[in-house]
């Protein structure tokens, strides 16, 4: 008996919008890059509950007839290839003939399209690939597509489907990377009734601004190169513009977004030294080069793509993002000439201490430099070679040992003021009178002293690297990652605030304000009424703009702006994990306001942080997971000395 049969072209469709359609931001992808391919100059994006329940796409493009309206949700059926070879000449977005097809296999999908000429349009209505309506209607030059309740007839898929916080943000990065490739065409984006986005048509400066926020203007730097191979255009963002997270990254291959690992490490090797550990700089960058050199068939996403010659691609894209940035003043520059000789004359030969005599006779002991470049006057330079050699060799022993002498300078005065450490007293235990928070961290060994205090002891504790504190226990020692200490500490006190009742608010003299981007503007809308119970008073005070009038009284000593941006970010990265919205912000606040790593710490403020850090209900790890400190048994300690 025959077993292998043809699927049916519905089961087939669902197949390929599994890989086509993974969520509402992927139909709103293909739905865009339909509207830019059909010539469209204005595109309007409504969605509805994230794309759940609505997603429409009207553009003023061509418009189909109405056989194309027809045959445009059947599968490979496409108007941008007819052989092969067209593949590798493409110069639009889709070309697959695949998207329309999966989508109206898994949602309800009405099309309304007209071409110019032609005095009615067209109106198809087709659920999970079945024809339900086709009729001619009234509509205007251009084409309106529909996709209700994606999902409908895949209901484990659409319980697949994220928070509409995490659904709209992947919307909106599909809109941002459409938009930000084509500045040419009016774009606007309306979520439940709400205009998010409105970009009128103009250049690509303006369309950066446009979505990234007015304050964005006026870090960014243009990037300009051509070569025989490649184009290279756009912008990136001064280094005190990079964020903790990523999101303002773009690579537009011939238009076409991509995501690329290889090229995106070309971009940070060329801001190498200029940021800050752990942040990402903004960048926009286009790339043209001839389609032939190029294959955009890899994925289904068309996201991906390889190039002939990517080691070329990556050296020219090095280099032009480091032009840019040195042509514009970001990168430091050397001049050798005047600094180096400057800091010789400045520096050299001078020791501690030392008075302005001997630092003048240090510096009369060089060799004088003579006018053919070489020296000229103890034994150098004079054609003689042994001579030469030997003074030679009397110079870099008479530098060496004046560089070391430096070196050591003062050693001795510092060893006679410094008593030595008694080591045998710094591992004894402490007395026995005292009470120590553990002896020896058993399951039923207290957590403190009994009185919510760690340590009473008399050891008192000290920093390692600005980064850890390194605090004497009975049994040994623990080692604490102060950052991770003090993010468990305010994680719990802003639960605690939540639960109890609002803090003090110290009210700004002159209320900060901050320029946001409109996506980010929304977050942040959403969040007020829970960050105001946590002490931080905002009002919106013109279009994404919001005016800090008041912060939590115990951190009023950080910056406003700062916090609220560092805040956003780590909301953000943290929506994927769906969060309730407290606990996402209890965890990015903390994180945010969280004293950082190198950051030199009293005596009194260590053991504050030890104290409230032991009166966690959680004091082992922080929100994310680290561990908050680490214990050695003297006995370990003894047996790793072997």
């Amino acid at each position: 008996m025959d077993i292998i049969q043809l699927l049916p072209d519905s089961v087939a469709n669902q197949i390929a919008a599994g890989e086509v359609v993974q969520r509402p931001a992927s139909a709103v992808k293909e739905l865009l890059e339909n509207a830019v391919d059909a010539g469209a100059s204005t595109i309007k994006l409504v969605v509805k509950d994230a794309g759940k329940t609505l997603i429409q796409v009207t553009d003023n493009g061509k418009g189909m007839s109405e056989t194309d309206a027809r045959m445009a949700f059947e599968r490979h059926a496409t108007s941008k290839i007819r052989k092969g070879e067209d593949l590798f000449a493409l110069r639009t977005f889709g070309f697959r003939g695949e998207a329309l097809a999966s989508i109206a296999a898994v949602a309800q999908v009405e099309l309304k399209t007209r071409r110019e000429g032609q005095e009615l349009g067209t109106r198809l209505c087709i659920e999970g690939s079945q024809l339900k309506t086709h009729e001619p209607c009234q509509c205007p030059v251009g084409t309106t597509l529909s996709v209700k309740n994606l999902f409908f007839n895949v209901p484990a898929r659409r319980n697949f489907l994220k928070s509409n916080n995490v659904e709209m943000r992947h919307v909106v990065d599909e809109f941002t990377r459409v938009a930000l490739a084509n500045p040419n065409i009016f774009f606007s984006l309306h979520h439940n009734g709400t205009e998010q986005f409105h970009l009128p048509a103009g250049n690509l400066r303006q369309r950066v601004v446009g979505i990234l926020g007015k304050r964005s203007n006026e870090k960014l730097v243009p990037v300009e190169e051509k070569t025989d191979t490649v184009r290279f255009n756009g912008f990136v963002g001064k280094p005190n513009m990079a964020k903790k997270t990523r999101g303002e990254q773009f690579f537009f291959v011939n238009g076409r977004f991509i995501k690329s690992g290889y090229l995106h490490q070309a971009v940070m090797n060329a801001y190498e030294g200029l940021l800050p550990d752990g942040t990402f700089p903004l960048y926009v960058l286009f790339l043209k080069l001839d389609p032939n050199r190029i294959d955009i068939n890899v994925h289904p996403t068309k996201q991906e793509i390889k190039f002939d010659d990517e080691k070329l691609i990556f050296h020219y894209l090095e280099t032009s993002v480091r032009h840019a940035l040195g042509q514009y003043s970001i990168t430091p520059t050397l001049d050798w000439d005047v600094e180096m000789s400057m800091n010789a004359a400045k520096n050299f030969g001078q020791r501690s201490g030392g008075s302005n005599a001997s630092r003048s006779a240090d510096y009369d002991n060089r060799a004088p430099r003579s006018s053919g470049g070489g020296y000229s006057g103890g034994n150098y330079g004079n054609g003689s070679g042994g001579s030469a050699t030997h003074g030679s060799e009397q110079q870099r022993q008479r530098n060496n040992q004046r560089d070391w002498e430096k070196l050591y300078a003062g050693l001795d005065d510092f060893d006679k003021a410094t008593p030595e450490p008694d080591l045998a007293a710094a591992l004894r235990p402490p007395e026995e009178t005292t009470e120590t928070l553990v002896s020896s961290f058993s399951n039923d060994a207290p957590l403190d002293g009994g009185d919510g205090s760690f340590s009473q002891n008399t050891r008192v504790p000290y920093q390692l690297h600005g980064t850890y504190i390194v605090s004497p226990i009975k049994s040994g020692f623990l080692l604490i990652d102060q950052q991770a200490a003090h993010e468990r500490v305010l994680y719990e006190r802003f639960l605690q605030t939540w639960m109890e009742e609002r803090p003090a608010t110290q009210a700004a003299l002159f209320p900060a304000k901050i320029q946001l981007n409109s996506t980010d503007a929304g977050t942040l809308e959403g969040m007020l009424s829970d960050i105001s119970e946590l002490g931080y008073l905002l009002k919106k005070s013109g279009e994404n703009e919001y005016a800090i009038e008041g912060v939590p009284a115990d951190l009023a000593d950080r910056n406003p702006q700062e916090t609220i941006e560092s805040l956003l970010e780590l909301y953000k990265s943290n929506l994927e994990l769906q969060l309730d919205t407290r606990e996402n912000l209890a965890r990015s606040l903390a994180r945010s306001t969280a004293t950082k790593r190198g950051t030199p710490l009293t005596e009194a403020e260590m053991q504050e942080l030890i104290d409230q850090l032991f009166a966690c209900a959680v004091p082992f790890k922080s929100p994310a997971g680290r561990s908050c400190f680490l214990t050695f048994e003297l006995g370990e300690l003894e047996r790793m000395f072997g």
